[in-house]
């Protein structure tokens, strides 16, 4: 079924992004929750999204805890950089960077050839948001994001990110039982929903992004999220140069942006 109705135009996709929600009350425990989304369902089918693809995708979304917690408890962020580049394992991800790169030059040269973005961020990326594809996360994704939907926070951001997130369920690629980071984070870089309809890359034309089972399609969806916050080809990404700028638009903490241009740097030999 989900196959069949990959044909979603990118206006469709945009509807899905902004449509108004039901009038439902946000809260911040659990005890509403189940109310909330069953006010938002008749939005999301008005919005473009199946009644069959709303349906399945669902059918076992609960209340997240676990997500809630993570949440509230974003710590490393207010770390000095050697703090955070220890507790990330900045030396490792360096090494194994280098690797990663010597081991694949067809694929990171094909990057820089269409995008201009070299290998060193892209890498830094990649280690630091999920040790190179090695935990992706184990949070049920379409219960992470509906939680924060609902939670009283962050409500209208999410309730776009969970627009999205059916909008991949019925482009087929997204799995109604796919699992990844605490805030619905997708795939091997980590992102989220709405940044998967708007960035998201074919990059082994199989026909799917796939940000889960492809690097290539990891890796190539990356970089065209550098280049549509602002990456110039050639240009410099350390503090300062043209580039950071585009880093400044993968994560908000000046730490974390720090991290990614010195082992980026380190990555592609200083």
């Amino acid at each position: 079924m989900l196959n069949t109705l990959r044909a979603t135009t990118f206006v469709a996709v945009i509807i899905s992004m902004t449509a108004p929600v039901a009038a439902a009350q946000c809260g911040n425990d659990s005890s509403g929750f189940t109310n909330w989304v069953e006010a938002f369902k008749p939005q999301a089918v008005a919005s473009g999204i199946h009644p069959q693809v709303v349906e399945q995708a669902f059918a076992n979304v609960s209340y997240n805890r676990d997500t809630i917690r993570a949440d509230r408890g974003q710590k490393s962020f207010k770390l000095s950089f050697d703090q955070f580049m220890e507790k990330r394992g900045g030396p490792t991800i360096i090494a194994r960077g280098k690797k990663m790169k010597n081991n694949n030059p067809q694929l990171f040269a094909a990057i820089e050839r269409q995008y201009g973005v070299p290998a060193g961020p892209l890498l830094a990326i990649w280690g630091m948001e999920t040790g190179f594809g090695s935990f992706l996360g184990n949070q049920h994704t379409l219960s992470a994001v509906a939680t924060l939907a609902y939670d009283c926070r962050r409500s209208d951001y999410f309730k776009e990110q969970l627009h999205a997130a059916l909008t991949l369920v019925q482009r087929g690629d997204l799995s109604p039982a796919a699992r990844g980071a605490a805030h619905g984070e997708i795939g091997q870089t980590q992102f989220l929903p709405a940044n998967v309809v708007r960035y998201g890359v074919d990059g082994d034309g199989d026909g799917h992004v796939d940000l889960v089972g492809s690097r290539a399609d990891a890796l190539a969806s990356t970089a065209n999220f550098l280049v549509g916050h602002g990456w110039q080809p050639g240009a410099g990404y350390q503090p300062g140069e043209p580039n950071y700028v585009a880093i400044q638009g993968w994560n908000a903490a000046t730490v974390y942006q720090q991290a990614i241009a010195h082992i980026g740097a380190e990555i592609d030999g200083g």
